[in-house]
Order: structure tokens, then sequence, then C-alpha cells
């Protein structure tokens, strides 16, 4: 078995380019925050990013518990890759892996910023930072019935390899899944129902309705809004009132780091030029 590194600073956006890193150097599978992930199924481990402390996450990501890297040795013994990437760090988390995991040192060390712009890492870290957003490279079918955070997005990217097979395009659609773990680094916040209120009603305003009344639920920490609103006479309301839930739902969550989990809007009443009714 070989095994390719790619290593960098938290945040850099290693997972994001995992996949095409793991195709570049043609790894059969990949070992990212205690995950072993071979093409698109996850196929053994316990996600790092759903545990919840940052403590936790790197016991995680280090394998740490027994079981688990029992679990993925097995799994390793069992399909047998040519070539595995591992994603740390550094040098010293990977060989701790490696170790754990009963796989040989990496032949080849691949930093972030060979692969990566720094316009693009300072891009990946000011989304880490700001909304507290991870990548898990796998699709959201396969992480969704093993994440309990509070965000799980589907992601497609769409990235550029640095080499490719003879024949084959350099570039490369990925499919991946966004999440946001209970440990990150916005820390404890706390948003008055009066501000997201604010927020929808405006939101709502600016495609051309207007709200009357914005009840905000708080579910487990999920957010549920309600909304009557006024709409203009004449026009046809389904793609309307759609495109209100979509703006509303996508903005507060990407402003708040809240998770609204439904926008229900009620039309209360019609809005002629100059009156209501």
């Amino acid at each position: 078995m070989d095994v390719i590194a790619l290593i960098g600073p938290s945040g850099s956006g290693k997972s994001h380019r995992a996949l095409a890193v793991a195709r570049d150097y043609a790894a059969e599978a990949i070992i990212d925050d205690g995950l072993l992930i071979q093409g698109s199924r996850i196929l053994a481990g316990v996600s790092a990013k759903e545990q919840p402390t940052r403590v936790g996450a790197i016991k995680t990501a280090l394998f740490n518990d027994p079981e688990r890297a029992r679990e993925v040795r097995e799994c390793l013994a069992t399909i047998n890759p040519r070539r595995v990437l591992v994603i740390s760090t550094s040098r010293e988390m990977t060989l701790r892996i490696c170790e754990r995991l009963g796989m040989p040192r990496p032949s080849r060390w691949v930093d972030i910023s060979e692969i990566a712009t720094p316009k693009e890492i300072y891009r990946a870290r000011q989304i880490r930072q700001q909304l507290g957003k991870h990548v898990i490279p796998a699709p959201t079918v396969e992480v969704k019935p093993r994440f309990n955070g509070p965000l799980i997005e589907p992601l497609r990217t769409f990235l550029r390899r640095r080499q490719a097979p003879p024949g084959k395009s350099r570039n490369l659609w990925v499919e991946q899944t966004t999440v946001r773990p209970t440990f990150n680094s916005l820390g404890h916040f706390y948003i008055s129902q009066g501000v997201i209120a604010q927020l929808a009603g405006y939101l709502v305003a600016t495609g051309g309705l207007s709200s009357s009344r914005v009840q905000v639920e708080n579910r487990d920490g999920s957010l549920v809004l309600n909304l009557e609103v006024t709409a203009p006479y004449g026009v046809f309301l389904p793609p309307l009132l759609q495109a209100a839930q979509k703006r509303v739902m996508t903005n507060i969550t990407n402003m708040t780091a809240l998770e609204v989990v439904a926008v229900n809007i009620t039309v209360s009443g019609l809005k002629l030029e100059g009156k209501e009714t």
C-alpha cells in the first residue's frame, strides 16, 4: 500500500480539494477526519466533525478509539487499495494516523499551498471562520445518516485538476457535502427573535411582497418562520412565494449561522396599486 499525504492548516480547503487530489495521484481511498472514503461511499469510521467538542474532534481524527481504529484497519484490509490519500493538518498528525491504522509512512507529501492559490486558501478560511462550515468529501446521501450537526448541504464543485490521464479533461466536477458541526470557531452566540423577524420581513419585501406579521419558532435550536404577507394583485403567486421562501431560508442561514428548517408563507391580502385589499 502506498500513502500520499495532503497537509495544511485547519480550514485551508484540504477536504474541499480531496477528491481532485485523490484522482490526480490515483488514490483509491481517502482517510479524512476519522472517515474511510472510497469513491462516493463512506466505508468506515466516525466523522470528527460530528463530535461535540474540538478536543473530541481531534481525538476522532487521530483514531484514538481502538475500536474505531480496528474497524478502519479491517476495512482497509478488505478493500486492499493500492494507494491511500491521508488528509491532516501536519506531518506529525499524518504519521500518527498511519501508525494507528497500520499503514506505511507517506511516500509523497502534498502541501495545500501546492494545489491552491493564496486567494483560494484565504477564502476557505473566511468561510470556516465566519460561517463555521466544513466540507466532507462524500455525497450528502452518504453523510446524512451519519451526521447529527445543525447544517447539511449538498455541494457540487467545479475544480481544475493539475493533471489528468490522457484523453480526459482536466476539469472535474465533484460531489461533496457542507456541514456545520456542533463545535466551530463561531463559539456560543445569541440572536434575538426580533432581529430574525426583521430580517425575514426585509427579505420578502425585496421580492415584491410586504410582511404584516412574522412569527419565529425555536425548535431545539432550529428555526421555523411563519410569515403573513400581502402580495401584488394580478401576479401568479406560486413562483413568487417559492422564491421568497428560498431567499429567506438561504440568507438567514448564511447571515446568522442558524439552521432554518422551514419558512411558511401565508398570503393574507392582495395589494392593488396604491391600496391593499
